[in-house]
C-alpha cells in the first residue's frame, strides 16, 4: 500500500516514508492510494484467531514488502500483550471493548503499533524523533510504548496544568529516551507546534522527526485491525448484517472503520455517534463542514469542534459521495440521554459503559429507529474507554459503585517536565536541540 495527500495530488509516497515524514509537504493528510483487498486473508480466520495472530498476518500484504512476515509477526508480538473483547449483549448489539491496553483507552492500539513498527523499520539503524502533543492519560500510553525502544527519543508535548504518571527515569536526563516539555498554553498550542515542527523540514531532518499523534498514518492504520477481528469474531454468529456504531471526536476511529471496509471487510454500514458537539454531522448530511462553537458536555472524549481527521474523511465522500450517504449515518446525543443510556444499558444487560460508549449505544438505538438499515442487521458498538475511568459518572447514572482497578486509582505522582516554555517554535525547537 502507498499514501497520498488527502489535499493536493502529489505522487504517492512508500509505508516507510508516510510514517517517517507524518505530513505531506502539500498539506493535508496521508491516505491510503490504492487500498489492498485483504478478503481472502481473514476469509478463512475464526474466534480461535487471537489478535497479534491477524495482525503479523495482514500487515505483509497490507503494507506490500514494508515488512515481511517475520518481521510481521515480531511486530504484532513486540506491540500486542493485550487484544480486543467482542461481548455479545443480544440479537441486535455487541459491544467491542478497546480497554484492555495498558492506560484503559482505544489508543493504546494505535501507539503500541506505531512504535514497534517504528523500531522495526529503523532496524538498530538511525535515529527518530517522535513529537507528540498529549494531555492525561495519552502522554503515559506514548512513553510507556516508546520507553526504552531503540533508536527513539519521545518527545511528549504537554499543555498547562499538572503532569501526571511518567516516570522520571525514563527521562533522557537520567539515560532514557522521554522529553516531557510543557508549553504555557492550550492542548491546541501543543498540537500546532508539533505540526509546525514537522514542516520545518530543515529542523526535522536535521533530527528525523516524526509524530505518534493520529496525523501520523502508522498510528491511524492500525485501528483497522480490531475491526477486522470483530468481524471474524462474530461472522459466524449472526445470520444477518453487521453495522458498527463509532463513538467520535477526531473521527479516527470512524476512518479506521472506513479503511477496513475498503480492505474488503463486509459491513452494512458506520454510525457516526456524536455528543451534542455533532462536529461532522453536517458533513455526513452532505452539507460543507463549518465548525461550530465548543460545547463541553459530560462526554469530554467527543468534545471536539474542528476534528484532526476532517481531510481524511472529506477525502473519501471526495471520491464516492453517492456511496458514503449509504454508508455512513450519523447521530447526535445530548448528556441528558447520555446519562439515561448507561442507566439503561447497566439494567437491561448488567454491564457498565463509559460516557463515549453510551454516545456509541444510544446513537445505533436511534438508528435502528429510523430503519436505516435494510434487513436485519447486527450491530458492534465500540467500547473506547473503560468504564472504571469514569466512576463517580457510573455511580450517578446508575446508583452502583465500581471496582476501580488498582492501575486507575492512582494516576501516578506530578512530575517536572523538562523545561516548561510559551506556545513558540523557536523556543520548542531550542529545547529539542539542547536534549542532543
Amino acid at each position: 500500500m502507498q499514501f497520498r495527500s488527502s489535499g493536493s495530488d502529489i505522487p504517492p509516497v512508500s509505508f516507510r516514508e508516510a510514517v517517517f515524514s507524518c505530513l505531506p509537504d502539500s498539506g493535508g493528510l496521508y491516505v491510503p492510494d490504492k487500498t489492498a483487498d485483504l478478503w481472502q486473508l481473514f476469509l478463512y480466520m475464526d474466534e480461535n484467531t487471537g489478535f497479534p495472530d491477524l495482525v503479523a498476518s495482514v500487515i505483509p500484504s497490507l503494507l506490500e514488502g514494508a515488512l515481511n512476515p517475520v518481521s510481521a509477526l515480531r511486530v504484532a508480538q513486540s506491540a500486542f500483550s493485550f487484544e480486543p473483547e467482542l461481548v455479545r449483549l443480544d440479537e441486535d448489539y455487541s459491544l467491542l471493548n478497546l480497554y484492555n491496553g495498558p492506560t484503559g483507552l482505544f489508543r493504546d492500539f494505535g501507539i503500541a503499533f506505531l512504535a514497534a513498527v517504528l523500531e522495526e523499520l529503523l532496524n538498530s539503524s538511525g535515529h527518530l524523533v517522535v513529537l507528540s502533543a498529549v494531555r492525561g492519560d495519552t502522554g503515559v500510553s506514548i512513553a510507556n510504548a516508546f520507553s526504552r525502544r531503540k533508536g527513539i527519543t519521545s518527545v511528549l508535548v504537554y499543555p498547562s496544568g499538572p503532569v501526571c504518571g511518567l516516570d522520571p527515569s525514563d527521562f533522557v536526563s537520567s539515560g532514557g529516551n522521554i522529553i516531557p516539555v510543557q508549553i504555557r498554553g492550550t492542548f491546541d498550542d501543543c498540537q500546532r507546534l508539533v505540526n509546525e515542527t514537522i514542516r520545518d523540514r530543515k529542523f526535522s531532518a536535521r533530527y528525523s522527526i516524526t509524530s505518534a499523534n493520529t496525523i501520523n498514518p502508522g498510528r491511524l492504520l492500525p485501528q483497522t485491525f480490531y475491526y477486522l477481528y470483530a468481524f471474524i469474531k462474530i461472522k459466524k454468529q449472526i445470520s444477518g448484517g453487521l453495522a458498527f456504531s463509532v463513538p467520535c471526536g477526531n473521527f479516527g476511529n470512524l476512518v479506521a472503520g472506513l479503511y477496513a471496509w475498503k480492505f474488503g471487510m463486509p459491513v452494512n454500514g458506520f454510525i457516526a455517534a456524536m455528543n451534542s458537539n455533532n462536529a461532522l454531522g453536517d458533513l455526513i448530511g452532505g452539507k460543507s463542514f463549518v465548525p461550530h462553537n465548543l460545547i463541553n458536555t459530560n462526554s469530554p472524549a467527543l468534545d471536539v469542534c474542528v476534528p484532526s481527521n476532517t481531510s481524511r474523511l472529506e477525502s473519501f465522500y471526495n471520491e464516492a459521495p453517492a456511496v458514503m450517504r449509504n454508508m455512513v449515518y450519523s447521530a447526535s446525543v445530548d448528556s441528558d440521554l447520555t446519562m439515561r443510556t448507561i442507566e439503561q444499558v447497566y439494567g437491561k444487560y448488567g454491564v457498565y459503559i463509559d460516557s463515549s460508549t453510551a454516545v456509541a449505544y444510544s446513537a445505533a438505538a436511534q438508528v435502528s429507529a429510523c430503519n436505516k438499515w435494510k434487513g436485519n442487521v447486527h450491530t458492534v458498538v465500540l467500547a473506547t474507554g473503560h468504564y472504571a475511568k469514569e466512576a463517580e459518572l457510573i455511580r450517578r447514572a446508575t446508583g452502583m459503585n465500581v471496582t476501580i482497578p488498582v492501575s486507575f486509582r492512582h494516576p501516578g505522582e506530578k512530575v517536572n517536565p523538562i523545561a516548561i516554555i510559551n506556545p513558540d517554535i523557536d523556543a520548542f525547537e531550542n529545547v529539542i536541540a539542547s536534549c542532543f
